[in-house]
């Protein structure tokens, strides 16, 4: 027994049926008309062009490790910094009257680095010629300050006498 089914054909010698209203062994279905090609909308390149590939655009080249060349290392003074420290310190504690033996002693060696500091720039060496000066001026601060102490409380004793 055969079954037939609108727009299904049965095919000789065989039991089963193809689906879909399609025969395999029948006259092909006609094809579709092919469409013209579309134009491309914005964005898209002109008709003329190569038709798009597919896939993702390609990464660009990577550098492998070290091709870049690193900046030159920038020459740093550590006796100009520790001048500036020292200065600073010996500024502060000569303001601190009871200080005034230690703002001495590091005032001496903030000009003792400062200078040191500055040699260092002017060579050459080194580039932070501002925290060194800085730590000169700074260091004849605290050496002044106890002076300035010293000749205030010699005038105050003298005009008690």
């Amino acid at each position: 027994m055969v079954i037939t089914l609108p727009g299904v054909y049965p095919t000789r010698g065989s039991t089963t049926l193809s689906g879909y209203g399609q025969n395999p062994y029948g006259p092909p279905s006609p094809q579709q008309p092919q469409q013209p090609p579309q134009q491309p909308g914005y964005g898209y390149p002109a008709a003329n062009s190569a038709p798009y590939q597919g896939g993702y655009p390609t990464a660009p080249p990577v550098q492998p490790y070290g091709a870049a060349p690193y900046p030159p290392a920038q020459p740093s003074n550590g006796m100009g910094t520790a001048g500036l420290v020292t200065g600073l310190i010996g500024a502060i504690c000569s303001a601190v009257v009871f200080l005034w033996f230690f703002g001495i002693i590091l005032g001496i060696l903030g000009i003792v680095f400062g200078g040191v500091g500055r040699s260092k720039v002017s060579k050459g060496e080194a580039t932070n010629r501002g925290a060194a000066t800085a730590g000169i001026v700074l260091g004849i601060l605290g050496l002044i300050l106890p002076l300035v102490y010293l000749a205030i409380a010699a005038a105050i004793g003298s005009s008690m006498v």
